[in-house]
Order: structure tokens, then C-alpha cells, then sequence
């Protein structure tokens, strides 16, 4: 009994000291991320995705010698809670950079956790506009902020649909809010008027199937959407309230030239599962897709397929290429000090799976990636590249029928 509870002891022990604190075999590497409530299923696809990465690291010598172990801790989606845990890795845990967590609230909230303590963070989705606007040093995002996710839909819109007027309506977060701005001045500059643009409140209780009671009613702003019969209905929206978007729009029957998502919940393979007939026709930004070619990207779909019987989405692709870019910055880091590492972030310029990776300071951002977006669309009950059209998987479908001449 006297050597069990000298082992536990010592177990305990090992557990308090920091990542680094004594020369090991393996590095662990903790990454936040809100694993219940409302975003759990883009962390279930975020986490799925760093752990195939770090399988392949690993199987290939790992991070300079030491094999590759990641943690997933449980922020819920709470920007406390997020910062609590990026605090705890960096004071306690001593880990040298923070990467991961999915939304643009918590990601925010790690952003200036890891400025202040002056320990790199690589935000990996969080795509409000003004993470990257706060002349952080230590602060690197690889996605694209909102400003450009509606870059590839307003050339669609341009040269196929071209719309007089469009409606934007958007859940109450920092990405649905920024989401929004963006869009409604993208359009304006593009000559289409926005006629409505309203908030909606999302409702953050758990969930794990299309059970709608928790959401607010869409009814009533959806009616308001009837009035003015915009051309283009715009939407910012997560998984269940782009589903039920869908649902009620197709219920009421509001026809417009076009349903547009602005990427997130619209570019998940559940919104298809969700909305079903609904979803037919709709298009959607998103950043990312197998069949662009990019080297890595293609086998990375297929073994996340095979393992769990759907393709990934872009936030996928995002987490499984961050962990590379985590690698490379680690091997080229002189030391592993923050500064170190910050520097080899810095001067990174590579291609990965979800496309190429380098900061840069330009138009009023720091340490930002730039990419292009990308516009799918439903046919026939799968997402199908539209534009731009040099990259298209299939020709886009437009006009799309009224809802009284679907089936």
C-alpha cells in the first residue's frame, strides 16, 4: 500500500510540473476548444483533424525528435473559461505557443491573453476583423478574416445573379456582427442595396440533434424579409439556425433570385443532412476544398472519410493544417523561448493542406494570412464548387426554381 501511494504521489507530481520543465521523449501540446454546448460540432471536426495530423507527425519522427501528444481542453465556448485555459498553459503548464479554439469571442480573449504574457498564439478560426487589427506581435491568424469571405460570392452575385437588393440577416456573435458589416458593404460598393439587415439572438443551450425548441422564433423577422422581397437572402448563421433559416424560409415560402450562407454552420455537411429539400440550390462561402489540388489536401479528405464516414468541412482543414504550421515553426525556432518561436512564425511561407501560409502586415492587419474564398453550392445533395469558375467542380445552377415548382 506504502509503494501505491508513493506512485500516486509521484504521478500527481509529475502531472503539476510544466510541458518543458525536464528532458522528455514526447512534447505535449494543449489546445483549447469548446468540446460541448453550442460549437461542439466544429470542435469535434477541429479535434478529429489536429489528431490525424499529429498521427502523421509523428509516424514521420514527430516535432524535432519528440513525439507529438495533444490535449483537448473544454472552453464551452466561453471566452473566461478560454482565456482561464490559455493562462493555465502559459503560467503554470509553461507551454511555449497557444493554437487552437473556434470562435472569434474566445479567440479574441486568448489573442490578448498571449500579447500581454508575450507568448505567440495561432488563431486558427476565429475570423472577427479586428483580432489581427490590434497591432499584435505576437499574434498570427492563418484563416482569412470576415472582410474577405465575401469576396468570391459578390463576383458570383456580379456577373451571374445580378441583384438589385438583398437582405442580410445574422446571429447575434462578434462573426455574425462582423459578418454582416462586411457584406453590407461589399454589396453596397457593388451597386446591390441592402433593403434589410437584422440581428437575431442564438440561443447557446446544448444540443445534439435538430431539436429546435431552444432557438429564438424566425418567423417574425422572416415575414419582414417577405415584405421588402429582397433578390438576395444573405445569411450569417452556425449549424442549427442556417437548418432552421432554411426550414421556415422554404415553409413560408419567400422567394428570392438566391440563398447565400456567409460559410460557418451553411458549409457544414450536416446543414445538407438538416435542411434537407430546403437546402437545394443554396450557396455558401466557404475557404476550403479537397479538390483544389493542394498538396496533402485531397489524401487528408479521403482518411478523414474513411474514419468517420464524412468529409471535413474548412474548419478541418484549418486544424489539420495549423498543426503543421506549428511543426514547422517549432523546427526552425533557434530555441523554444516565445521570442524564438514568434520569429520562426513570422518568417513562415509555406503550403499546407488548407492552402498557403504566410503573415504579412498590410492593409491595416498584423500577422494576418491573406486567401481567397471560394463559393459552393447544393446540387443534388452534395457541395459542388461554382466559383470561381476556373476552379469549378460543376457549372452553377441558376436561375433555381420558386419553391411551388420543387417537389
Amino acid at each position: 500500500m506504502k509503494r501505491s501511494m508513493v506512485f500516486t504521489a509521484s504521478i500527481f507530481f509529475i502531472s503539476l510540473l510544466p510541458v518543458n520543465a525536464f528532458p522528455q521523449e514526447s512534447l505535449k501540446l494543449a489546445i483549447p476548444l469548446p468540446l460541448t454546448r453550442t460549437y461542439a460540432k466544429f470542435a469535434e471536426i477541429e479535434q478529429r483533424s489536429y489528431e490525424i495530423a499529429m498521427e502523421e507527425i509523428n509516424a514521420t519522427g514527430g516535432i524535432k525528435g519528440k513525439k507529438v501528444l495533444l490535449e483537448f481542453r473544454d472552453s464551452q465556448g466561453k471566452p473566461d473559461i478560454s482565456r482561464s485555459i490559455g493562462a493555465q498553459l502559459i503560467d503554470v503548464e509553461k507551454q511555449p505557443v497557444i493554437f487552437g479554439e473556434y470562435s472569434s469571442s474566445c479567440s479574441k480573449a486568448l489573442a490578448a491573453l498571449a500579447e500581454e504574457k508575450k507568448v505567440p498564439y495561432l488563431v486558427v478560426t476565429g475570423a472577427a476583423d479586428d483580432i489581427t487589427r490590434q497591432n499584435y506581435k505576437y499574434v498570427f491568424r492563418m484563416n482569412p478574416t470576415n472582410a474577405y469571405y465575401p469576396g468570391g460570392l459578390i463576383d458570383f452575385l456580379q456577373q451571374v445573379v445580378k441583384p438589385k437588393t438583398m437582405a442580410i440577416l445574422y446571429e447575434s456573435s462578434d462573426f455574425g456582427a462582423s459578418g454582416a458589416t462586411d457584406m453590407a458593404r461589399q454589396a453596397e460598393k457593388a451597386g446591390i442595396k441592402v433593403v434589410l439587415k437584422e440581428q437575431y439572438t442564438r440561443e447557446t443551450a446544448d444540443y445534439v440533434t435538430y431539436d429546435f425548441q431552444f432557438l429564438p422564433d424566425l418567423k417574425p423577422m422572416l415575414r419582414r424579409v417577405k415584405e421588402v422581397k429582397p433578390e438576395v437572402i444573405y445569411m450569417v448563421s452556425y449549424l442549427r439556425d442556417a437548418v432552421l433559416l432554411m426550414h421556415e424560409i422554404k415553409d413560408l415560402r419567400i422567394e428570392a433570385k438566391l440563398y447565400a450562407g456567409g460559410a460557418a454552420g451553411f458549409a457544414l455537411p450536416e446543414f445538407i443532412q438538416g435542411a434537407q429539400e430546403a437546402a437545394a440550390y443554396v450557396v455558401t462561402v466557404t475557404l476550403w476544398d479537397p479538390r483544389l489540388g493542394y498538396p496533402g489536401a485531397r489524401e487528408f479528405a479521403e482518411k478523414y472519410k474513411n474514419r468517420f464516414g464524412e468529409y471535413p468541412s474548412y474548419h478541418g482543414a484549418e486544424a489539420y493544417a495549423a498543426l503543421y504550421v506549428i511543426k514547422e515553426a517549432l523546427e526552425k525556432a533557434s530555441t523554444w523561448t516565445p521570442e524564438d518561436i514568434q520569429a520562426a512564425l513570422k518568417a513562415t511561407d509555406m503550403m499546407t493542406a488548407f492552402g498557403p501560409i504566410k503573415f504579412e502586415d498590410k492593409e491595416g492587419y498584423t500577422n494576418q494570412n491573406f486567401m481567397k474564398t471560394l463559393v459552393e453550392q447544393v446540387i443534388n445533395g452534395r457541395f459542388e464548387i461554382i466559383w470561381p469558375e476556373k476552379l469549378a467542380s460543376r457549372k452553377y445552377v441558376f436561375p433555381i426554381s420558386k419553391w411551388s415548382e420543387r417537389k
